[in-house]
């Protein structure tokens, strides 16, 4: 199991809702952008805790991850599937899989795969697609998590403590 590295950013960026409400794209959400619950479609009217809600996200988490494992064929870090995994909760594993991202991505171009989030800041408006600020900062952030160098764990005491004698 991963530290879910993109797990902050999604509920971030897709807020919390204790009420199911229709989204832009007329879909039932609640809690974190949650759209089915136990595998059924999240029906208007529904009410969850923000303890479900951060349950559901977690469940949601990795059934996206499992699927962007699926499609990455290189090595990543923990930051950049969180961040491969948010980009996928928002915009649907089927714009990863057929994206320039993906394909820099798979023929470790990892600079080039990066660069390309900030592509996928556009969306249908009045039948236009235009830029849209929040899906912006969100690309930004995404990116920004891609980059990110992963920490080394921090020895605990009793092994630092073994090393020093």
């Amino acid at each position: 199991m991963t530290k879910r590295a993109g797990l902050d950013l999604i509920k971030e960026y897709e807020g919390l809702e204790l009420k199911a409400y229709n989204c832009p794209a007329g879909v039932s959400t609640i809690g974190y952008g949650t759209t089915r619950i136990d595998g059924k479609p999240v029906r208007l009217g529904t009410t969850i805790t923000k303890e479900q809600a951060q349950k559901y996200a977690e469940a949601d988490y990795d059934v996206f991850e499992k699927k962007v494992r699926a499609l990455v064929k290189v090595p990543v870090n923990e930051n950049q599937l969180g961040a491969l995994v948010s980009f996928a909760y928002n915009l649907g594993p089927q714009a990863l899989a057929s994206s320039t991202l993906l394909k820099k991505l798979n023929a470790k171009d990892y600079d080039g795969a990066a660069k390309q989030f900030d592509v996928w800041n556009k969306a249908r408006v009045g039948g236009v697609l235009k830029e849209l600020a929040g899906l912006t900062r969100r690309r930004n952030a995404e990116e920004a998590l891609f980059l990110k160098a992963v920490e080394a764990p921090k020895p605990k005491a009793a092994e630092t403590k073994a090393k020093s004698k």
